[in-house]
């Protein structure tokens, strides 16, 4: 892209990034025609605190894939592989050493960070905020996510068995970090769900757009490259600072669709934002290249959806 049509973009470098708009032309240009519809709602639940923070369990809900190395190359470096994602909930013990990679295709791969896992998973704050007393404990679990574009999917079998594990692990309130688009919109959807059955919980995200439309009762936007919602790249006063935001607005927020923009900057050029799936910025041999592996992780999904249904 020439220096003319940036100045184009630059109204964009002073505001979030329009993920649905993006996203849409985004899959437009590659061909397929049928734009996703994206969740939205008008009322959103709402559940105030039922106890202050420091006697309270809480619970962490990610997005990102524990590595398993019978499923080809992940992370750092890798390219988009659709057979390392899952597709059903897990759970995993907090104490146990989970190696987490965001392992999907719609992060920014050209200026997140995908080596420190404490940009989308912010345990290590987590702890640090039990050891000070800012809460009472951790969850004796996390609870992962799937990915689904199927709106359904999420709210009427993946939230349900979530809700019932943080249950059985007395959880009181809930923090969700999501990575990629669709990841935004199934913790948004996650969230109300756990919010109308008496858990509240805060967003910490980085798709403004993708999740205000759908319509959360709390939301700690970071403007930061999508995969890397937590914190900046090994730089522990952020992942702190973070971490307190997202509490103080599970104790603060007067209402649903309260959302704080935390004041960190992810870098002092904000000419990142034009990469995000920005097909002008790209030769024909890579829009062919992308094109391709866009369909490769659809067929793989869907047959492993399939799988999963059948067994």
């Amino acid at each position: 892209m020439t220096k003319n049509s940036e100045l184009l973009f630059a109204p964009e470098l002073d505001q979030a990034v329009r993920y649905i708009e993006r996203t849409r032309n985004y899959y437009l240009g590659l061909g397929y025609e049928t734009p996703y519809v994206w969740a939205h709602y008008i009322d959103v639940p709402f559940t105030p605190l039922q106890k202050p923070l420091n006697q309270s369990n809480l619970g962490l809900v990610t997005t990102a894939v524990p590595f398993d190395a019978s499923k080809g190359q992940q992370g750092p470096g890798a390219p988009y592989n659709a057979v390392a994602k899952f597709y059903d909930p897990y759970i995993w013990s907090i104490d146990e050493d989970a190696d987490l990679r965001i392992a999907h295709v719609g992060i920014d791969r050209r200026n997140a960070n995908m080596q420190d896992s404490h940009c989308w998973f912010p345990l290590g704050a987590a702890k640090r905020a039990v050891a000070k007393g800012r809460v009472q404990s951790l969850s004796k679990h996390f609870y992962g996510l799937p990915t689904n574009r199927s709106q359904r999917h999420t709210l009427e079998t993946d939230a349900p068995l979530i809700l019932n594990k943080m249950r059985e692990d007395s959880v009181d309130v809930a923090v969700l970090i999501p990575n990629c688009p669709i990841c935004h919109q199934s913790q948004s959807l996650l969230a109300r769900y756990l919010e109308a059955a008496g858990i509240p919980t805060v967003i910490m995200g980085a798709a403004k757009d993708i999740v205000e439309y759908c319509g959360v009762p709390r939301l700690l936007f970071s403007d930061f490259p999508l995969g890397n919602a937590a914190a900046l790249p090994h730089n522990l006063q952020s992942q702190d600072s973070n971490f307190e935001l997202a509490l103080r607005l599970l104790e603060g927020a007067p209402g649903a669709r309260t959302t704080v923009q935390s004041p960190l900057i992810w870098a002092s050029n904000p000419a990142w934002k034009l990469d995000y799936a920005n097909l002008e910025r790209l030769s024909a041999e890579e829009i062919a290249r992308l094109r391709d592996e866009a369909e490769r992780a659809r067929i793989t999904a869907r047959d492993i959806r399939v799988k999963s249904v059948g067994a």
